[in-house]
């Protein structure tokens, strides 16, 4: 196996975000690699104030996004802050469009040898129409994924299957 020595970790900061920053991190310590956490803010989310705004709302999509970055970044230097993983092998990328686009192109510039995300965004939704995220870069990443999945997820995909 050749040497992991940048591991990204995807985050659309859901209910079990820190879970997931966590087992990178837990990855990434063992295997003395540098962790690169992104976030990609959905440019349709910016469109949708947008649109509000010129209904007249006193809505900006400026202060939208500085406040979700904010928000973001205050939750990740909370999982930080909680682990053990050496906060100068940290990179944070913020960045803005479409997620699946965003964290390709993210996966190449940062050279990444291994992706760790969840099954399942923000949303809690599984993929509506043109599919979900964690499906596009699993057909399109060329670096391997790995996929957290939660407590509760995992009993409930135990619980459909039935051994013989």
């Amino acid at each position: 196996m050749e040497n992991t020595n940048n591991i990204l970790v995807a985050l659309g900061f859901s209910d079990y975000a820190k879970d997931i920053f966590n087992y990178a991190a837990g990855l990434a310590l063992k295997l003395e690699a540098r962790l690169i956490v992104a976030s990609v803010l959905n440019s349709r989310d910016v469109e949708a104030v947008a649109t509000i705004s010129a209904m007249g709302y006193e809505v900006d999509e400026a202060h939208y996004i500085e406040s979700v970055e904010k928000e973001r970044r205050k939750r990740l230097n909370d999982f930080i802050g909680a682990g053990s993983f050496p906060s100068d092998r940290i990179k944070t990328v913020f960045k803005l469009g479409h997620p699946a686009d965003e964290l390709l192109k993210i996966i190449v510039s940062e050279k990444i040898d291994l992706v760790v995300m969840g099954t399942k965004g923000r949303t809690d939704l599984e993929h509506i129409l043109t599919g979900s995220v964690a499906e596009k870069l699993f057909r399109h990443s060329p670096a391997p994924i790995v996929f957290y999945r939660d407590p509760k997820q995992v009993e409930h995909l135990k619980k459909r299957i039935h051994p013989d």
